[in-house]
This record gives C-alpha cells, sequence and structure tokens, in this order.
C-alpha cells in the first residue's frame, strides 16, 4: 500500500503520538500519587464494588508470570520496546487522516511506555484499580493498562469496521 505512504511525517499517523505522551503523563503521575498516598496493600473504599489498593505486579496483565523469578522483567521490557517501535513505524506510514487506527496505536504505545518506565524504574509495575463484586476481586490495573485495554479493544473493532478514506486514491487509481 505505498500509495498511501505519506510523503512528509507531518502527514502521517506519528502526529498522533501526543495521545501516547498524555497517557504516559496520566498514568505516571496517578502512580507516583499511589506510591506517595499509599503504603504496600493499603486499601480504601472508594465505592461498594471499587478500591484504590497499592499492590506490586512482577509480571504482565493479571498478574501472568508474576512469579517467574526475575527473568520476564526483561522479557515485557523487551516486549513493551518491540511493540511501541513497530507500532511507532506503522505509525509513520500511513495517512494522519486514519484516525482510529492511529489512536488503538497510540493508546498501546503510551500504555506500553507507562508500564516500561515502572518496570525500569522499580522493578515492578503499580496497580492501584480494584474492582470486587462480593468476594471476587478482578486483578488490579493501572491507567497505562486501561489504554493498552482500550487500544486493543478498539483495534478488533476496526478489523471488522475499517475506517474509510474519503479523497485518498485507491490502489486501482494508482495502477491505472
Amino acid at each position: 500500500m505505498d500509495y498511501l505512504k505519506p510523503q512528509k511525517w507531518q502527514q502521517s499517523g506519528i502526529v498522533w503520538l501526543w495521545v501516547a505522551l498524555l497517557v504516559i503523563a496520566l498514568d505516571q503521575v496517578t502512580k507516583d500519587w499511589v506510591l506517595e498516598t499509599y503504603q504496600l496493600y493499603q486499601v480504601e473504599a472508594v465505592w461498594p464494588i471499587f478500591n484504590l489498593t497499592y499492590v506490586r505486579n512482577y509480571g504482565a496483565a493479571f498478574s501472568f508470570l508474576h512469579d517467574a523469578g526475575g527473568w520476564q522483567r526483561w522479557l515485557f521490557t523487551s516486549l513493551a520496546v518491540g511493540v511501541s517501535l513497530l507500532l511507532s513505524y506503522w505509525l509513520r506510514n500511513q495517512p494522519r487522516a486514519l484516525w482510529r487506527v492511529n489512536l488503538c496505536y497510540v493508546l498501546i504505545i503510551g500504555g506500553a511506555i507507562g508500564n516500561l518506565v515502572d518496570r525500569l524504574q522499580h522493578g515492578f509495575v503499580v496497580d492501584f484499580l480494584d474492582f470486587y463484586w462480593g468476594s471476587y476481586h478482578f486483578p488490579a490495573f493501572n491507567v497505562a493498562d486501561i489504554a493498552i485495554s482500550c487500544g486493543a479493544a478498539l483495534l478488533i473493532l476496526e478489523a471488522f469496521y475499517p475506517q474509510k478514506l474519503s479523497g485518498y486514491p485507491t490502489k486501482d487509481d494508482a495502477e491505472g
């Protein structure tokens, strides 16, 4: 699809990276607040189904591989860097007008880098949003996790309902 590749970066999806920076900033500010305000495992009831609870996640989503012995820190660090670089490359090579898919990419990038900062700075990810029903607690999460989940869910929706680019050449126009 080289016929759609923007010639200048200002015409590409890379211009949406400000959203990733916003996600990273919001994620880090909330995590810093939790670290300054709460002791490890301290629980503050907010609503009947929601607590603020400071926990450390040494694994990935839902504490996957949290007890693997330490090597998982570097695996998830490498994964975050690799995915962020790949998505940034894709952003650069598609039109900025594809805002829906660009938004998906930058939400995932922002979340991945937000958690990457924690892994590099602390050796774990700070989680603190704790939703529950009765005695069942959904695994605690953070703003970066929300961004990654929303970006991934929107990307799946985008696969079923792709955005049309009005005014852009089609493949037939490029070949003819």
